[in-house]
């Protein structure tokens, strides 16, 4: 059984590092648009916030968090975006407030979850380990939207091997949610970590391949960037397919972004 307490301490530096971008930010910037259409930077970390409370309540409430996932169903469309709407009205004050005391609340009763212990999610049950993981991507991801809209580049972490599992693990589930059988046989998947080393996953002789820098692919099973703008090779027709149609995140197939323009 996997101890959850690194990747719960990497949670939290990684929320800590986005809280020290958004802290001192003036009404001004909270409203400035983020590459997600129609989603200021209040809506990303509103988002955040909301997600939070709601593996808290998963990893707490199971009744209260089922109640969540049937206004999910209800509207699946839209419930997101609501959730996010709903707190971008808050003040910058109030928002901060909010996502600071809910995500200490979820660091708590992560470590304090019982060994072997599972939760409700909107995709298959979690393990604690497992949630934090999947807080940690978003908490990535939605971050890197807010570093955008501001211009800033936050350099890579080795937190990324959290994602980088992350996206290894949800190939069957990407395959499953765009209506496709996922294939029977694993991938090999050698990504570039930030420091140089190889991060490596599946059979090493398998002959569906996926390489390239870590980086990368957390961009693309985030769907933070188009695949045509990544330098991430697939050999393999499933695993080209793969490249086309992963995601790390729960719910339906996401957009994606389109590729960049060509500045030619």
């Amino acid at each position: 059984m996997a101890d959850p307490t690194p990747v719960i301490d990497d949670l939290r530096a990684e929320s800590e590092e986005l809280d020290l971008l958004v802290a001192e930010l003036s009404p001004e910037q909270w409203a400035l648009q983020t590459p997600a259409p129609g989603w200021t930077l209040a809506h990303q970390i509103a988002h955040l916030a909301w997600t939070d409370r709601s593996a808290l309540l998963a990893v707490t409430d199971a009744g209260a968090f089922r109640a969540l996932v049937e206004k999910a169903l209800a509207a699946p469309g839209s419930f997101v975006d609501e959730g996010a709407e709903e707190g971008a009205r808050l003040t910058p004050a109030e928002l901060l407030s909010t996502w600071r005391e809910g995500r200490t609340a979820l660091d708590r009763a992560l470590r304090n979850a019982p060994p072997g212990a599972r939760f409700p999610w909107y995709g298959p049950p979690m393990s604690a380990a497992s949630m934090a993981t999947a807080r940690l991507m978003e908490t990535w991801a939605h971050g890197l939207d807010i570093a955008d809209a501001l211009g800033v580049v936050r350099p890579p972490t080795d937190r990324l091997k959290h994602v980088v599992r992350l996206g290894v693990r949800t190939r069957d589930f990407a395959y499953t949610v765009h209506g496709l059988t996922p294939p029977a046989e694993e991938f090999r998947v050698e990504l570039t970590a930030p420091d140089g080393t190889v991060w490596a996953y599946g059979p090493q002789g398998a002959p569906q391949r996926v390489t390239g820098p870590a980086l990368d692919f957390c961009l693309l099973v985030t769907q933070r960037a188009h695949r045509a703008d990544l330098a991430l090779t697939a050999v393999g027709p499933d695993a080209d397919r793969w490249l086309d149609i992963a995601q790390a995140f729960a719910g339906p197939p996401g957009g994606g972004r389109p590729p960049k323009e060509d500045p030619a």
